[in-house]
């Protein structure tokens, strides 16, 4: 479970072959906004029957760090109450990256998860591609990501310049270790969520094994194709069972959600 809410979170890339360092440096923001906010709910399945597990929160706030302008994302997800007993999760992460660049300036990870608990606090610098730990300084590629700052980066891809197909890897930095992955994009399609119907973009991005996931590209990802991008529905086989996140809810939103053919 240790990275459950991490590996929930990585889903939206692109698709194309392209390399750090190329055009994937040189995105700029155009598809959100100061204050912007998305809920989820979590479902469980083991029986086919999907239960409510949990709720998922983002929200963008636009800030000041060290006299630079950034975007500070907050994640959160917590486990529903009533299965508390079973497993109880309290995570939150933060992102503080550049308004101009998208490029990561400090990475804040605050977890409970079955009494696992852990705190990670990561400075970025992007000048000598280091990421700053409290075990230490680790050498990162560049245009190195984290979990939060690359959903976002990821949202502002053209993707209509892509096939099906294609994949794009890219960086991401976690428990003091630096991760190569990629997404493969699928294609477009029409889907029905707890929300509503929705015109959309699929994913599947190549998973890290872990104690939940067994790795390889066997999440799907759906986000919305209009302007925004946002995540609409996530879905993955676990160890036991399987997992559905939903988006249920949002504010503020740059653009309207034309995505959208018909709310429930």
């Amino acid at each position: 479970m240790k990275k459950f809410f991490a590996t929930t979170a990585i889903f939206i890339l692109l698709a194309n072959q392209l390399t750090a360092g190329d055009d994937f440096c040189g995105i700029r923001n155009s598809a959100f906004e100061d204050g912007e906010q998305i809920d989820y709910t979590i479902f469980y399945s083991a029986l086919g029957i999907y239960l409510n597990a949990g709720s998922a929160s983002f929200t963008t706030d636009v800030e000041t760090l060290n006299n630079k302008p950034v975007y500070h994302v907050v994640g959160t997800g917590t486990s529903n109450s009533n299965y508390d007993f079973i497993f109880k999760v309290r995570d939150r992460y933060e992102s503080y990256f550049d308004t101009a660049t998208l490029q990561p300036y400090k990475f804040i990870r605050d977890v409970n998860e079955g009494g696992y608990k852990i705190y990670e606090n990561v400075t970025f610098n992007q000048k000598t591609n280091t990421a700053i730990t409290s075990k230490g300084v680790f050498k990162v590629p560049n245009c190195v990501q984290d979990v939060l700052s690359s959903i976002y980066y990821a949202r502002n891809i053209n993707f209509n310049a892509y096939k099906a197909g294609d994949k794009i890897p890219f960086n991401m930095f976690l428990d003091n270790e630096t991760y190569s992955l990629y997404i493969k994009y699928v294609g477009k399609e029409t889907i029905k969520t707890k929300f509503g119907k929705f015109n959309a973009i699929k994913f599947n991005p190549l998973l890290i094994k872990g104690t939940i996931f067994q790795g390889g590209e066997g999440m799907t990802v759906w986000v919305s194709d209009d302007a925004n991008h946002i995540p609409l529905r996530i879905e993955s086989p676990i160890v036991v069972g399987s997992v559905k996140v939903d988006m249920m809810g949002y504010d503020n939103l740059r653009y309207p959600l034309t995505s959208l053919i018909k709310r429930n």
